[in-house]
């Protein structure tokens, strides 16, 4: 029994290795931007975020948004990072019925 008990839990050992790489992010540079565009929601006033609307994109906020438009799967992730703080605070300003 112990003959086998080793070879399992070596096993297991690696597929949890597995999993865990394979979860690993594939856009490291994203986590910054991620954080930023998540405490912007949260700390600016409806007021605030109205007028940035109507703003035009400054440079850093274009490259963003082509390098988006490029990769599809960068776009998907950063969405899924950021998509529930911005439409939580677009609801509560009253920006989306």
């Amino acid at each position: 029994m112990k003959k086998r008990a080793l070879p399992l839990a070596f096993t297991a050992l690696l597929l949890s290795g597995a999993i865990v790489a394979v979860n690993a992010q594939p856009y490291p540079m994203l986590d910054p931007v991620v954080k930023k565009v998540k405490e912007k929601y949260q700390t600016s006033s409806c007021a605030q975020l109205a007028a940035d609307k109507a703003a035009p994109p400054n440079d850093k906020q274009k490259r963003a948004v082509q390098m988006m438009q490029k990769d599809p799967a960068l776009r998907e992730a950063f969405l899924n990072q950021v998509s529930a703080t911005i439409v939580n605070k677009m609801f509560v300003c009253g920006m989306i019925p």
